[in-house]
């Protein structure tokens, strides 16, 4: 079975390119060249299995594009942009993004990027910790089974990455995580000491789960060491 690839670029040279290679490489693609029509398609079409986003999009763009998909949604989004630098990076993992790549790009480079974010998102949702179906950490009820989060019985809605941040920190409560441990059995890559993914999915995670994000409870900061759940 094929996975399924929205891609969202409004270049009409750079999607046929795209959508070309990602066929090759034995995706389905559906492409849209604008945010409005990625919404439309998003709630008409079968699940996707990522979604590539190009951030400078006429009429909605990329970044309030990807707001709404996270209203609904943790499909895996690797965003696209001829914007560089860390305030933007900073700034679209903030909103949901699982992953990042500037243009121009080669295809090899986006090819390795969508098969590693498509398989930790297949290998995630297989996850099943039976004996861990759900933890219960103050007012804070994690359910392993089908990843979703209440807090004093609502719904709180996470994207994947910030559920695994908090799974992880919740299956180990004693333990300090560092920012590098974190990122390396969240990401499963390497990392190369860049704080602004993990300082980012940490403020947007207080911000859902905390009710003072700025006096946090569940998620505490040990100061030159990490991170560590609170008591």
């Amino acid at each position: 079975m094929r996975e399924n690839i929205l891609l969202i670029e409004d270049d009409p040279s750079i999607s046929e390119v795209v959508s070309m290679q990602l066929t090759k490489e034995g995706y389905a693609v559906t492409p849209v060249f604008d945010g409005l029509s990625a919404i439309e398609v998003l709630g008409q079409a079968d699940p996707f299995d990522l979604i590539l986003l190009d951030l400078m999009l006429p009429g909605m763009d990329g970044l309030d594009c990807l707001k709404k998909i996270r209203e609904t949604s943790t499909v895996p989004v690797l965003i696209l942009s001829a914007k560089d630098g860390e305030v933007d990076k900073a700034l679209g993992l903030g909103f949901g993004a699982d992953d990042y790549i500037t243009k121009p790009f080669s295809m090899i480079e986006l090819a390795a990027r969508v098969k590693a974010l498509i398989r930790r998102a297949t290998l995630y949702t297989a996850a099943r910790q039976p004996e861990q179906a759900a933890i219960e950490v103050g007012d804070l009820l994690i359910h392993s089974t089908n990843f979703s989060v209440q807090k004093r019985g609502v719904d709180v809605k996470l994207t994947a990455k910030e559920f695994q941040i908090l799974k992880l920190l919740a299956a180990k409560p004693e333990r300090v995580f560092t920012k590098a441990q974190l990122y390396t059995q969240v990401w499963n890559e390497d990392y190369f000491g860049d704080e602004n993914v993990i300082n980012v999915h940490i403020r947007r995670l207080r911000e859902k789960i905390e009710d003072d994000p700025s006096a946090p409870r569940y998620i505490q900061t040990v100061w030159g060491i990490g991170y560590k759940l609170g008591e």
